[in-house]
């Protein structure tokens, strides 16, 4: 018997027989041929008790596969099945990463993942980029806000010495009605 492991995490849209597989629709000639069925493991078509009644790691990759697209259903089942995960085959972290793209990090020298901490590894990673990130982009705007400051500032301190509007705004790269506004001048 030939079996088909499907590792995707979306539902299997192909032919399950050869006669499927074919365009032919003729009873003659199909009665002259054999039809073989496909045999066919996917996650999203098993339930989870099914997928349970795997005795190997394959358990643990197809149940993450399964629920890999939504992040909360993940999430359940993992802490659903916090002990299973906590201590899954290298090779079959191996196999989630390069299914899912999950990007699950570990020790090289591990024979066995804890999922749910290389998961919560990952969140606090991600936060912490988000962090920095957020605090670059903070700084950016600061200096913007500083310089656009001493740019008014300037403008101010032109116009104060009897230099002409249209003049200060040529200077500082502004149009003369934003500078006007700056000095709060009637803006025509």
């Amino acid at each position: 018997m030939t079996l088909t492991i499907y590792f995707g995490c979306d539902e299997w849209d192909g032919p399950l027989s050869l006669f499927d597989m074919m365009d032919v629709r003729d009873r003659k000639v199909l009665s002259c041929m054999d039809n073989y069925h496909v045999r066919l493991i996917a996650p999203a078509l098993m339930t989870d008790e099914e997928i349970m009644k795997f005795q190997s790691s394959l358990r643990e990759v197809m149940l993450f596969i399964k629920y890999s697209k939504d992040k909360n259903a993940l999430k359940e089942l993992l802490n659903r099945n916090r002990e299973r995960f906590q201590c899954v085959e290298r090779r079959a972290v191996d196999v989630i990463n390069v299914i899912t793209g999950t990007g699950l990090k570990y020790d090289e020298s591990e024979v066995a993942v804890d999922v749910c901490k290389a998961i919560l590894d990952m969140r606090l990673e991600s936060e912490q980029i988000g962090e920095e990130r957020g605090k670059q982009i903070g700084e950016k705007n600061g200096e913007r806000i500083g310089e656009f400051k001493k740019t008014r500032e300037s403008a101010e301190r032109f116009y104060k010495m009897g230099i002409a509007v249209e003049k200060v705004a040529e200077g500082i790269g502004y149009d003369v009605s934003t500078v006007k506004e700056w000095l709060n001048l009637p803006v025509s």
